[in-house]
């Protein structure tokens, strides 16, 4: 009897209402949007995620930018944040937000398609895809035999005005982080003030440097490793090869990755990206499209890069390449900023 009493009065109230003109309309719940903060190139992350958009049948939307610039935001932003997902070019912007408290714990089974060297010791992040820190030379102007063991040769009169480095770069930061990790902040800000006075050239990022180094304008670049397959393969003759060091700074192998923030409100959809792009088309994209390094097993290495296993790269815990705060303090502090 209740509920009948109820339904009259319902469609009492109902009635009332449409006599006085008032329309009664069934308000439908917004498509929530996938927000996802890239410190990755858009030419690399647009068709990613329009193809992430069809497959998952989720709305994304992306903001790019710095990763470092990037991840000092998501730290100011704080709470206020409206990112689901950080997506940065280096482990350092990584870190440098979980250890600020603002990421969620990566689930196992998707940290454990990666090997450790290249995830959060914490759980907190996990690579995508892998970039190595070589040495790019200009083989008319550099006999192989030239070529430095270590970085920091590179600040020997000899290579006076010959080095092209990015100083502002993300990558070249997390580089920097892991040379003070190797050899203490002194002797890094002693190499960083040897290689200004050695008049080190200064270009705004990896492309750059490789695009100088073909033109002759430099013989020696700092940059990752997947730049320079972008110029062979438009122009299969271009005059620039890669160098290895081992063991040092630059050898580092660093990663591109993914964190899910403690913002979001879309924690399964977050999680569903972090897994589509370590899937193994995505890896294959990364690899075949821009010559990353993949790091799901199984998918091969493009073009006649060294595998991640036959680089003798430094024993790091790249979580520990989040102090971009004392990086840029050092950088500064050598007069390069």
């Amino acid at each position: 009897m209740v509920s009948i009493r109820v339904r009259q009065i319902s469609f009492a109230i109902t009635a009332v209402l449409l006599g006085w003109g008032v329309g009664i309309s069934v308000v439908e719940a917004a498509p929530k949007t996938l927000t996802v903060y890239s410190g990755r190139e858009k030419d690399i992350m647009s068709p990613l995620i329009e193809k992430a958009k069809k497959d998952l049948g989720i709305n994304i939307e992306v903001r790019y930018g710095d990763s470092t610039e990037l991840a000092i935001a998501l730290i100011e932003e704080g709470q206020n944040s409206r990112a689901d997902i950080f997506y940065a070019q280096d482990a350092g912007s990584l870190g440098a937000i979980a250890k600020e408290n603002r990421t969620l714990a990566i689930p196992t089974q998707l940290l454990n398609k990666v090997d450790r060297q290249f995830r959060s010791s914490t759980g907190q992040w996990v690579g995508i895809s892998g970039r190595a820190r070589v040495i790019d030379y200009n083989t008319k102007l550099v006999k192989t035999s030239e070529l430095p063991t270590s970085v920091m040769q590179l600040s020997d009169p000899k290579w006076r005005g010959k080095v092209g480095w990015a100083p502002t770069n993300g990558s070249f930061l997390s580089f920097v982080t892991a040379m003070r990790l190797l050899e203490g902040n002194q002797k890094t800000l002693e190499w960083l003030k040897a290689m200004k006075a050695n008049n080190a050239k200064a270009y705004s990022g990896n492309s750059a440097i490789v695009q100088a180094l073909g033109r002759g304008e430099i013989a020696l670049g700092l940059v990752n490793n997947y730049y320079l397959y972008r110029f062979i393969t438009k122009d299969p003759k271009f005059p620039v090869a890669i160098h290895h060091t081992r063991g040092d700074a630059g050898a580092l192998i660093n990663v591109a990755g993914l964190a899910v923030l403690k913002t979001t409100d879309q924690k399964t959809d977050a999680e569903k990206f972090v897994a589509y792009m370590l899937s193994p088309d995505v890896q294959k994209f990364l690899t075949q499209k821009f010559y990353e390094y993949p790091l799901v097993k199984g998918i091969p290495v493009s073009q006649k890069q060294l595998p991640l296993n036959q680089l003798q790269s430094p024993q790091l815990d790249l979580s520990k390449l989040s102090d971009i705060k004392g990086t840029l303090s050092l950088i500064q502090e050598a007069g390069l900023l």
